[in-house]
């Protein structure tokens, strides 16, 4: 049994999935002082509880910690860019940004119902198997078939789909500064129609 538990695992991190997918193990931080952060700055865009008060904006809630305090980072030296949150990170320390990591992955998540299912399965279809004939990886290679990304790569699951469209359209033109060469070479393959599809798809997973 305890071998069959070890192969397990070793599968499960071989599929790159983070050690929070398999169980929650978080570094200690300062959850009063991410929560007085949130309330002071982030819950004006994202929701207090990270569920995104816009469809412009990202939902926070479930998201890796690592990839949060990395993106944050990224905004703070500039290279990611963004006005508005660059202000937001500046003056965050490193122990502040896991911080928020960490009580924005604890937050629980939700799926989105599909108002357009037909339009859903092509998303479907492209999330899982990508196209082979324009060439495009399926987004389930890097992200995993539920979209539950790893400590590296973003969780996708239940994603607002007007941001999903926002990102993959900014890596297509390069305006994503930072995260940019590999979701390049995806994004810029996509038509309008799978960009659309592959986010409202995206919305639905759990």
């Amino acid at each position: 049994m305890k071998n069959w538990k070890r192969m397990l695992v070793k599968g499960l991190i071989g599929l790159g999935l983070s050690s929070g997918a398999m169980a929650a193990d978080y570094p200690e931080v300062d959850l009063q002082r991410a929560e007085e952060i949130n309330m002071g700055r982030c819950f004006l865009c994202h929701g207090p509880d990270g569920d995104s008060a816009s469809a412009l904006y990202p939902r926070l809630a479930g998201q890796h910690h690592q990839y949060i305090a990395k993106q944050l980072a990224d905004f703070q030296s500039g290279r990611r860019k963004s006005e508005t949150m660059s202000s937001m990170a500046a003056e965050l320390k490193p122990e502040e940004m896991l911080a928020l990591g960490v009580f924005f992955e604890k937050k629980p998540t939700r799926p989105r119902e599909a108002r357009d299912a037909d339009l859903a399965a092509v998303g479907r279809f492209v999330f899982h198997r990508g196209n082979e004939f324009s060439g495009v990886a399926s987004c389930a290679t890097c992200h995993g078939d539920k979209g539950l990304g790893t400590d590296r790569l973003p969780r996708l699951a239940g994603q607002v789909p007007k941001y999903i469209e926002l990102q993959l359209k900014s890596f297509n033109q390069r305006e994503r500064t930072n995260d940019n060469d590999v979701m390049h070479s995806i994004a810029s393959k996509l038509t309008e129609l799978e960009v659309k599809a592959v986010a409202l798809y995206i919305s639905t997973l759990d």
